[in-house]
């Protein structure tokens, strides 16, 4: 079994999925003429603007929901691991790869919107039902549907709560069973609220960690501001093989900094447009580059915080092998790739004892508990997709209990199968993503144009979806019908 599913991750994670997002990305920026560039400054004023309803979330909200799927482990683990395998140049193409995927975070949130529904009296919407509506094949959404559900609900969540954990034991040493217990009855307490209570303390947890860890760099960097310079220098070198320590090592950097800047911030992999379709907001265009943001604050921001502690620090020992032919960076430190921040942060405050394990532990805390919570409203928002009435009443009550279960046994023990069987999961949602936001990328550019051409015409932009031509947009047309 360990080899089949090794074998298949192979297929799905392979250079075909790492290079071809990049293309993707880089065919929707030019397609949407940089929409990244030329609206960032949208990009951030509407994230703040936007009144939640019964049915739905502010825009900040669904901002704050889908960050807590993306600000996680891989801020803190996978950017550590990146430096360890590609050398500090993986942290440059970190930067390309969020600069390019927040083009794709745009098209898949905006096609969200568009296709949303409003099913018990809450907005649902996701790429299950963008595939559905938008091909008119209901299998291909059912198949990304199943997967999700798969991947967040029963495979992954285990990951993030053994991540809490693990950080807990080593910095507090406090036995896992109790953190586990801890963790699943403030996570029971959260999600039988529904997706209103995700919300509100999404939008709580999520800004206030990732400030207090960008801040935390910001020391770091001005008490070690003279180095400014030699470090940026050290990742622009080491990105297009020009450092001697790192040299031949331009091909580990590229991989490892796509790879990990995609787990991280997730653009393309479906997970972001769940979260998107449950704002509240007058045309999708304005959530679908609200969303566009939160790619930039994961990778620019969060992600570089640990990256610069590290580097600054130099709390990283890399060394440069032949493995087939191929140079290849290997972590020879004797630490675990989350020790590469915790010792950083240890290294900067030297006269206070265990400060960087204490602190990067309660970072991880909140960062993969947030994970969890956006899970499982993944996970909700499908189950609503499949089934309807006391069925969903049913299957979602059941839901609740698979995660809870699944998240405590992860907290208590974890396996490297279930990291396989969590990146299965996931990887088959980015293949079924990537084709239909490819298939259906049309209708998202269309609501640029929209926005944009209002936005001239000095209006507050206003969605009508038969004006444009869009069929199946059918919340949108009910929603116009209400309003007349």
């Amino acid at each position: 079994m360990d080899q089949i599913v090794t074998w298949l991750n192979d297929i799905l994670w392979g250079p075909v999925m790492i290079y071809g997002i990049l293309v993707v990305g880089l065919l929707f920026s030019i397609l949407t003429k940089f929409v990244q560039v030329r609206k960032i400054k949208d990009m951030f004023t509407l994230m703040f603007t936007g009144e939640k309803s019964e049915a739905g979330v502010t825009s900040f909200q669904a901002l704050t929901m889908a960050l807590s799927g993306r600000v996680g482990t891989g801020n803190i683990v996978g950017t550590a691991t990146a430096i360890a395998f590609g050398g500090p140049g993986a942290v440059f193409w970190m930067w390309v790869t969020a600069f390019i995927g927040a083009s794709t975070a745009y098209i898949e949130s905006t096609l969200a919107q568009i296709y949303k529904d409003k099913k018990n009296g809450v907005y649902r919407g996701g790429p299950a039902f963008y595939i559905e509506k938008g091909t008119g094949q209901r299998w291909f959404g059912v198949i990304f549907a199943l997967a999700a559900i798969l991947a967040v609900a029963v495979l992954m969540p285990g990951v993030q709560s053994n991540a809490i954990t693990s950080a807990v034991d080593n910095a507090f040493n406090i036995d896992p069973t109790v953190t586990g217990v801890i963790v699943v009855v403030i996570l029971a307490f959260i999600i039988m609220g529904g997706v209103k209570r995700i919300a509100n303390a999404a939008q709580i947890i999520v800004p206030f960690m990732a400030v207090l860890y960008i801040l935390l760099a910001l020391v770091v960097i001005i008490m070690n501001i003279g180095q400014v310079p030699e470090v940026f220098a050290l990742i622009f070198r080491s990105a297009f093989n020009a450092d001697a320590t790192f040299g031949g090592m331009i091909g580990a950097a590229i991989a490892w900094g796509v790879k990990r800047a995609v787990y991280s911030n997730e653009a393309g992999q479906g997970t972001g447009p769940h979260s998107a379709a449950a704002a509240e907001v007058s045309h999708p265009a304005k959530q679908g580059l609200v969303q566009a943001a939160s790619i930039y604050i994961d990778t620019l921001l969060v992600c570089s915080a640990t990256a610069l502690m590290i580097l600054f620090m130099g709390t990283y020992n890399v060394n440069v092998g032949s493995a087939d032919g191929e140079l290849v960076a290997e972590h020879v430190a004797g630490a675990t790739y989350t020790e590469f921040t915790q010792l950083a942060v240890n290294a900067a405050f030297p006269t206070f004892n265990n400060f960087g394990s204490a602190f990067v532990a309660v970072a991880l805390f909140f960062f993969a508990f947030t994970t969890i919570m956006a899970y499982y409203y993944i996970a909700e928002t499908n189950v609503a997709y499949l089934v309807s009435g006391k069925t969903e009443r049913n299957a979602t009550w059941i839901l609740k209990i698979v995660i809870i279960v699944s998240t405590f046994y992860g907290a208590v023990r974890t396996s490297d199968l279930a990291w396989k069987f969590g990146d299965l999961g996931l990887g088959l949602m980015v293949w079924i993503n990537v084709i239909a936001i490819l298939i259906l990328m049309k209708p998202a550019i269309l609501a640029l144009k929209d926005y944009e051409q209002q936005k001239k015409e000095g209006k507050d932009p206003v969605f009508d979806p038969i004006k444009l031509g869009i069929k199946n947009a059918t919340f949108w047309e009910e929603y116009n019908k209400d309003k007349k």
